[in-house]
């Protein structure tokens, strides 16, 4: 009989806390995980249309969605908590991002601006209405494709300041992470966890759920620019 062997999807938000804390897991259980990451979009577009894995890893609400429809079983496990934040080219002006004043500052003075698919994307399309700077910004702004990092975008120099999860950022050659948003113009995702509706190995996905949100995962978690959840 073969090495028993999770599989999931997930969000590319994610990709990298998983990578670290699925190593561990399978050190100290001896059981595979295979995690697909992809864009979250795309993601919930394939559980939604019935493809089989174990476990699904995406923002909260998606899963919520998914459990509603029957896509998923539940109960919803939290895993992560998620801030959105600000970066721009490597050796570029660093600009103040300390108040909410600054940033929309920042913002109106960018040749464009770049964000991201998914719940941070429609965060800051909703914070510049909020701004009154919509309008006046449209033409600068652009939104990475799906499963595209903004920060790739940025570092070739095809946006002046990028938007995204601040574990997105992190690992990307040529970037300078300026900070998070300031706390009042925060967006913190939730990421969770969700069993397939189907899955034959629902008790090993539990116990590696398990060991994702015990105090062990906690280092991993904030290395990757995440909190625990």
């Amino acid at each position: 009989m073969g090495k028993l062997t999770i599989t999931g999807i997930s969000s590319m938000a994610t990709r990298q806390v998983l990578a670290e804390l699925t190593a561990a897991y399978e050190a100290a259980s001896g059981v595979a995980v295979a995690i697909t990451s992809v864009g979250g979009v795309d993601a919930a577009k394939r559980v939604a249309a019935g493809e089989a894995f174990d476990v699904v890893l995406l923002a909260a609400d998606a899963i919520d969605k998914l459990l509603a429809a029957g896509h998923l079983q539940g109960p919803r496990v939290d895993l992560v908590r998620s801030p959105v934040a600000l970066a721009v080219p490597a050796g570029a002006p660093v600009p103040d991002i300390g108040s909410e004043t600054s940033l929309k500052a920042a913002v109106l003075a960018a040749k464009n601006v770049c964000y991201s698919t998914g719940p941070s994307g429609n965060f800051l399309l909703q914070l510049f209405e909020r701004w009154g700077i919509a309008e006046q910004i449209q033409n600068r702004l652009m939104q990475a494709p799906p499963g595209v990092p903004v920060g790739t975008l940025v570092a070739r120099g095809e946006a002046e300041l990028g938007f995204q999860q601040l574990s997105e950022l992190l690992h990307v050659e040529g970037l300078q992470v300026v900070g998070k948003l300031p706390p009042d113009a925060a967006f913190i995702t939730t990421f969770s966890a969700g069993l397939g509706v189907h899955t034959a190995q629902a008790d090993a996905v539990r116990a590696m759920l398990a060991f994702m949100t015990s105090p062990a995962a906690d280092a991993a978690k904030r290395r990757q620019g995440m909190e625990p959840a």
